[in-house]
């Protein structure tokens, strides 16, 4: 006679915390498009119609939406999990969030065309470069949690060194948002245009605070 022991099926299938690095490589994917979209935007040089960029932003938010509905409706119970299942959960939803304010960024270019001042290119082109930086440099610290969580690895040190490159990252987004803003304000532009400009440098900054706000949590999950 046989007996099945539900627990090995636990132990061999696929960590939830393997599931948020599919997770982010959809977010990061949508983020470089978004970064390709604002050249094209402000650019005057030739690109793709960014009403087409536009839905494939779209597209990537739904399947990166899709995949995170799997994660959280496929969590082990709470003895089987490797972290807090709190603190997982809003991780999910900090990555979730750094696609949904960059596809809002967008929605603000789209709903009426607003002619960006030569003077102010250059810093919009900047600030989304540094938004997409911030991006990128969570996988590494995303890594560097799985592999700790899970027991492949024992760095700690280098770990936490990842979650502050993150964080100083989003300083340098947070300080150039605001010197942005404080042009925009004082350039005695038409109030609509600068309303929509305004609310697409705040979409831009939410996106690298989500990440760092990601950064926060991967440090939670391994604080003891």
């Amino acid at each position: 006679m046989h007996l099945r022991i539900p627990l090995f099926g636990l132990v061999a299938s696929r960590s939830p915390m393997e599931s948020l690095v599919e997770h982010y490589d959809k977010i990061v994917e949508g983020v470089d498009l978004i970064e390709e979209s604002m050249a094209c935007y402000i650019g005057d040089g030739p690109c793709r119609q960014f009403e087409d960029l536009f839905e494939e932003v779209a597209r990537l938010e739904d399947e990166a939406d899709k995949i995170k509905r799997r994660i959280r409706n496929h969590l082990p119970r709470g003895l089987f999990m490797p972290v807090d299942k709190t603190i997982f959960l809003n991780y999910t939803r900090n990555q979730d969030n750094i696609l949904d304010d960059g596809q809002e960024a967008l929605t603000w270019l789209v709903m009426r065309r607003v002619d960006i001042p030569k003077p102010f290119r250059g810093a919009f082109i900047g600030l989304v470069e540094e938004v997409a930086e911030t991006v990128h440099l969570l996988r590494p610290a995303l890594l560097a949690t799985v592999a700790l969580v899970l027991g492949q690895s024992y760095d700690r040190t280098g770990t936490k060194s990842a979650y502050r490159v993150v964080r100083d990252q989003h300083k340098k987004v947070w300080r150039d948002h605001m010197d942005l803003l404080s042009q925009l304000l004082n350039s005695g532009a038409d109030f609509r245009d600068v309303f929509q400009l305004v609310r697409l440098v705040e979409c831009l900054e939410g996106m690298s605070h989500n990440t760092e706000g990601c950064a926060d949590r991967l440090r939670s999950m391994i604080a003891r």
